[in-house]
């Protein structure tokens, strides 16, 4: 895959985080970037700053999702590039003791159905919405059309306590990879996943200091969290590198989460 202005990109969660960083990375490549947030104010921003176009998507409302996209190929064409990394979820143990009942509460199904809508659903809604229109798209070297880069994340393996929505979520996010690789490779469209580690999003960054040194200190080397650049750099290689199709690729200092 080439990096040059006549590239279009699509970054879902582009307003922030590994997004924004992902985002960052392509446009100083060249590529003309499309930023999907619900964040207008900072998504705005952030694609003024890199010459590119925000369009204000939840991707949860397949509608949405259908007029980002519609917004971002009237103004930059057709995109070679999606990478997905927006999501939203809840947290919950599948059974958690209240002690003033003295009885077990179960994490709701509607909570359970919410993290599933708004991690795997919705990446298969972005990549597949994105993969229809690469589809039509004119072939270039080894045949290739476009390249789609999920996030998953190490706790679609390595799953803690209180995370059966998002750990499984995640790993079914995982488990779209090769399926839809295979799906799409006679169109010339491949198909990764990242799986982040513990990585100094805004979220993390503001934590207690205490929790954010803990988390730093459990990571075997680099003792730190990850960086967005370097989500975005393996981003960057998965898309430049035509031979990356159907892999889920851990980016976590060698992390393996414990059970809490």
């Amino acid at each position: 895959m080439k990096f040059d202005t006549s590239t279009a990109a699509v970054v879902t969660g582009g307003a922030s985080g590994l997004g924004r960083a992902t985002a960052e990375a392509l446009a100083a490549a060249g590529v003309k970037v499309a930023i999907f947030d619900i964040n207008e104010a900072l998504g705005e921003e952030v694609a003024a700053s890199i010459g590119g176009i925000f369009c204000r998507v939840d991707i949860t409302h397949e509608q949405s999702v259908l007029d980002g996209y519609a917004k971002a190929r009237a103004a930059h064409g057709q995109e070679r590039i999606c990478v997905h990394c927006a999501m939203t979820s809840r947290r919950g143990k599948t059974l958690a003791y209240d002690k003033e009942t003295r009885t077990f509460r179960r994490t709701p199904t509607e909570d359970y159905a919410f993290g599933v809508e708004g991690i795997l659903t919705s990446s298969y809604r972005v990549a597949s919405i994105s993969a229809e229109g690469m589809a039509a798209l004119p072939e270039m070297e080894d045949g290739e059309r476009g390249a789609i880069v999920l996030t998953a994340s190490v706790a679609a393996q390595d799953g803690q306590i209180g995370q059966v929505i998002y750990g499984s979520a995640k790993a079914g996010v995982n488990g779209l990879v090769l399926p839809m690789a295979r799906d799409l490779m006679d169109l010339g469209i491949r198909v990764n996943a990242i799986m982040p580690g513990v990585f100094g999003t805004p979220l993390l960054n503001n934590m207690n200091p205490k929790v954010k040194e803990s988390l730093e200190a459990s990571v075997p080397f680099p003792k730190r969290l990850g960086k967005a650049e370097e989500y975005a750099s393996l981003a960057m290689e998965m898309v430049r590198n035509t031979y990356f199709n159907g892999q889920a690729v851990r980016l976590d200092g060698a992390i393996r989460m414990a059970p809490r």
